[in-house]
């Protein structure tokens, strides 16, 4: 097992997931359910669910795209993201 890239990859979607939305819902559901452990299960299924289908289609892509376009596409779609956040902030902040 290549311990570098597990505790690479688990330090990086551990910081990210911080304070994100997903998150945030969980907390939300979490107060209003009298099941915690159950909404834990669901959120934790998710994840996983969804981690599984990016590491699949991270290895599809992988097949047919160079890996620097992919980088230069997410870093543009950060970016992207980025911005688009920003001005949605300056905008709740206008109002």
């Amino acid at each position: 097992m290549d311990w570098k890239i597990f505790f690479l990859t688990f330090g990086t979607v551990f910081l990210a997931e911080l304070g994100d939305k997903t998150q945030l819902a969980t907390m939300m559901f979490s107060t209003q359910s009298k099941s915690p452990w159950i909404v834990f299960a669901g959120a934790a299924l998710a994840l996983v669910i969804s981690s599984f289908l990016a590491v699949i289609v991270g290895q599809v892509v992988e097949k047919y795209v160079p890996v620097n376009i992919v980088k230069a596409a997410a870093g543009c779609a950060f970016i992207v993201i980025g911005g688009l956040i920003i001005v949605s902030l300056l905008k709740g902040a206008g109002s």
